[in-house]
């Protein structure tokens, strides 16, 4: 965790914490580190991976906001946590620009109440957590991706497969079977292989759980160009043949891509507007709600409702079956 934002000097280690020493001791990590950053290191040391990443993400704003006030992240209290909620949903973000979306600040609070809870109830550390009882915004049911038409989605695939066969495997997967850009990036050659006569990749999932997915012709030659025979490695690599391709490198070919296929909304489509426009149009085919769930590995059914883009379609409301089997029956 020492990529932690460092802490303000104006509330450095040495200043007299909340915190049971005793409790701390008990962690892994040097006494002269910040109590913080082991607490932090330590409450990540439970996640997989892309869990870890996100949930530092997390921190590591949460640590840098204390940082503007010059407070410690241990010492804060409910009003330095309001205010930092009031500054995500008002004020333009480096990132973006513009202000957090409400499902950003929602994910955020979550992350950071986690922390706060595994430093009270499982290590011990302290007693009070800044962001227990802070208002979260409401997140809408829709999803605020931008999305891709059926016919983007092709010119894209198109597109991606003259660019290079690395490009056309990696859309290919995020188009076809809506994964991840990190599962996608995560999994090696090993992981490419043979089940019940389907091809299939095997993924580990948001959470640490392990899944294999099957892969449609398209993404089986596409893969099988790309690797050209090799056996072994990352399944995608980076430029120098030997590491794996860099998350930000994806991030940036999958919009250089979208202004070369001319999609309007090109400036922004990420990569998990190709994992939305897969749950999308499959449910607008006719895909059962619970086999996209399925397919995209979410755990509650809400989450895949917020990409059914017809499920507010009058002609879908259970009153006319309800009537057509009541009315039925009574006239026979």
């Amino acid at each position: 965790m020492s990529d932690l934002v460092p802490l303000p000097p104006s509330a450095p280690a040495a200043v007299e914490l909340p915190v049971d020493t005793a409790a701390l001791d008990r962690l892994p990590g040097a006494s002269d580190t910040d109590p913080f950053l082991r607490l932090a290191a330590a409450f990540l040391a439970a996640y997989p991976a892309n869990s870890a990443r996100a949930y530092r993400t997390d921190l590591r704003a949460w640590a840098t906001w204390c940082a503007s006030l010059g407070v410690h992240p241990l010492a804060a209290r409910r009003h330095h946590a309001d205010a930092w909620v009031r500054h995500l949903t008002t004020q333009p973000q480096p990132a973006t620009g513009r202000p957090a979306s409400p499902a950003t600040v929602a994910r955020r609070l979550s992350g950071v109440a986690k922390f706060y809870d595994y430093a009270i109830h499982d290590a011990e550390v302290i007693t009070y957590s800044p962001v227990a009882n802070v208002r979260r915004p409401s997140v809408s049911d829709e999803s605020s991706t931008t999305g891709l038409s059926a016919d983007e989605l092709r010119r894209l695939l198109a597109t991606a497969t003259k660019h290079s066969a690395r490009m056309g495997a990696l859309i290919g997967l995020l188009v076809l079977n809506g994964l991840r850009i990190s599962e996608a990036l995560a999994v090696d050659v090993r992981d490419y292989g043979h089940d019940r006569g389907h091809r299939v990749l095997r993924v580990t999932r948001k959470g640490g759980k392990a899944a294999r997915v099957p892969l449609a012709p398209p993404v089986v030659r596409a893969l099988d160009t790309y690797l050209d025979g090799r056996t072994s490695g990352p399944l995608f690599l980076a430029s120098d043949g030997v590491h794996r391709y860099p998350y930000q490198s994806a991030f940036s070919q999958v919009r250089r891509l979208a202004h070369a296929a001319g999609i309007q909304a090109a400036n922004a489509i990420t990569p998990h507007s190709l994992r939305h426009s897969f749950a999308t149009e499959a449910l607008s085919l006719g895909a059962p709600l619970q086999d996209v769930q399925d397919a995209l590995g979410h755990a509650d059914p809400r989450t895949t409702r917020r990409y059914d883009r017809s499920r507010h379609n009058l002609d879908r409301n259970p009153t006319y079956l309800l009537a057509t089997s009541l009315m039925s029956n009574e006239q026979n």
